[in-house]
């Protein structure tokens, strides 16, 4: 079994900031609208193996984002084996989840991937 790597939500925050790190929400629409982390795409767990194909992967780090820290984990193990994810971009999970982000959050409807 693959061993996802875990950010803390301090470091997804400072990466997030310094803008070297795409955050993919694994949450329902509904949840992401609520509020989700500034410039997060939402593409909920269920539809990502169809949606992955069609996003335009770069050389841009992925971080996974869920309600808890657990589903997050199985949707960085689906993008990191996507032969379009190059092998040397890291795609990890956010420790803890939406439960342990403690920073600001944007609201309103996602954008197209």
């Amino acid at each position: 079994m693959t061993v996802v790597e875990e950010l803390g939500p301090g470091e997804v925050r400072e990466r997030v900031r310094n803008g070297d790190v795409r955050v993919v929400d694994t949450r329902s629409p509904a949840e992401y609208e609520a509020g989700h982390i500034p410039g997060a795409i939402n593409v909920p767990l269920g539809d990502l193996a169809a949606r992955v194909p069609d996003i335009e992967w770069d050389d841009t780090d992925v971080v996974c984002a869920c309600p808890v820290g657990q589903s997050s984990k199985q949707a960085a193990m689906l993008i990191g084996s996507y032969e379009g994810v190059d092998e040397d971009v890291l795609v990890a999970s956010m420790a803890g989840g939406y439960a342990e982000w403690e920073f600001e959050l944007e609201t309103g409807a996602a954008a197209d991937a």
